[in-house]
């Protein structure tokens, strides 16, 4: 892979003036072969299988940063399902413990955060599914670095709502032993879940995948905000060409990175993930880039239409830059997480229903929105099935981050700080849909899904 001059002076100019990084560095680790009948000794392979490759994946991606002066924001990992290694320990008091092992290994080496403690159940759960489920509240409230999901459908499946039904209690449950819900930040659910997508909470190491792989995700959106803010000229034809030339570049500077840093770890490299992932930092937002092209506010009329032509030229461009382009590849639209997704829902500009129809045409979800404590648990696996519908739909990534604030209600602000950033109590619809709801079952799959 080579680089011109100018390619290499414009990398310098988006890291020092546009907020351009190496949003994250995921290694995926297999552990299968770790699974022992003995209980002690599983923990302690399975520690010993992360900790050294952890240690070593913190260490270069630390080399790469001072060698290439690119930020790399986050050191993670993930693992093969939780739920899939489990099936002979399938009891909740032993899932919380391997999450301890998890978290400890991530822990003593410096990992942000560590994915994959979740299971595969769009179309049914077994024993080993219900007891990590079940052990959800205790994990995620009782560790720091420990990210869980569940993929909860895809096209070909249909959507398991009787583990969408499941789901809405255990989460009531995670925000009341995490005290302000922050446990709920931790636990993605999923439809379509890539499996080799590097960003949390929705990570895990995919049974197809080899033993180790590097999985990159890069992000910039300060710098497509820059360049959409230079040209208030041109129509949306060319607009795209712009996005897409600029992120044809942000592309290539994360694979030259990532590439190398699976050459030094000594493992296959696996995708670049070209998502554009805000930050609380300020110009490094995703609603500023919609603001740009002409939006007053994310939430206002025609925010779907630039936020449609923002995902398409994204995925065109990374697509001209890598043939290793994977993961999620969308773009984050997190309430708390984007300064300026946090001010439309204050100023009253996004609503939780305009936050779905926005959904409709990126690859991410609904992200790191908040609902007031006492939203029923049948109206929260409403909430999340809704948006699961649309992936089940139309044959793409789809995922929920719900954050219920226990005390909280609609217009009250929590501030988590650092990259969480501050969340606004949303109002949810005062009406149910309980009685539609409890039918529980499995909504088909698509005829769209019969392509053999």
């Amino acid at each position: 892979m080579t680089l011109t001059v100018q390619e290499i002076f414009e990398t310098v100019r988006m890291t020092l003036h546009q907020n351009f990084n190496i949003r994250t560095t995921t290694l995926g680790i297999n552990l299968k072969d770790c699974i022992h009948s003995d209980f002690s000794k599983f923990c302690d392979q399975v520690y010993q299988r992360i900790r050294p490759a952890a240690d070593r994946l913190v260490r270069e991606a630390g080399k790469l940063e001072i060698l290439y002066g690119v930020p790399i924001i986050n050191k993670r990992i993930s693992v093969t399902p939780v739920s899939l290694i489990m099936e002979t320990h399938a009891e909740p008091a032993k899932f919380l413990e391997m999450a301890k092992t998890l978290e400890r290994a991530a822990g003593d080496a410096g990992i942000d955060f560590i994915g994959g403690f979740g299971a595969l159940v769009q179309k049914g759960m077994t024993r080993s599914d219900r007891a990590l489920i079940e052990s959800l509240p205790e994990v995620l409230s009782r560790t720091k670095r420990v990210c869980g999901f569940l993929n909860l459908g895809s096209t070909v499946a249909g959507l398991n709502l009787d583990a969408v039904i499941a789901l809405g209690p255990i989460l009531k449950e995670v925000a009341q032993k995490s005290g302000n819900g922050i446990g709920c930040a931790k636990f993605g659910a999923f439809v379509n879940a890539p499996e080799d997508n590097p960003f949390m909470a929705g990570a895990f190491h995919g049974v197809g995948e080899p033993d180790f792989s590097v999985n990159i995700g890069v992000s910039g959106p300060g710098v497509v905000r820059d360049v959409v803010a230079a040209n208030t000229d041109c129509d949306l034809t060319e607009l795209s060409e712009i996005i897409k030339r600029t992120v044809f570049k942000i592309t290539r500077a994360g694979e030259l990175i990532g590439r190398d840093l699976a050459r030094r770890l000594e493992v296959p490299f696996g995708i670049v993930d070209i998502s554009l992932a805000s930050t609380t930092v300020a110009g490094d937002s995703v609603a500023a880039v919609l603001e740009a092209m002409g939006i007053e506010m994310v939430g206002a009329h025609g925010s779907t239409l630039a936020l449609a032509l923002l995902m398409d030229a994204v995925k065109k461009g990374g697509a001209m830059a890598s043939a290793n382009v994977g993961g999620l590849s969308g773009t984050f639209i997190p309430v708390s997480e984007d300064d300026r997704m946090t001010a439309a829902a204050l100023e009253g500009a996004l609503s939780m229903d305009k936050l779905e129809a926005l959904t409709s045409v990126c690859s991410v979800g609904m992200d790191m929105f908040a609902v007031p404590g006492d939203t029923p648990p049948e109206k929260v696996s409403a909430i999340i099935a809704d948006e699961l519908s649309i992936g089940v739909i139309n044959n793409k990534t789809t995922a929920v981050r719900i954050i219920i604030i226990p005390g909280a209600k609609s217009g009250d602000v929590v501030d988590y700080g650092g990259l969480l950033g501050k969340v606004p109590v949303m109002a949810v619809n005062k009406y149910s849909s309980a009685d539609f709801i409890k039918r529980g079952g499995r909504m088909p799959s698509p005829v769209t899904s019969m392509r053999n």
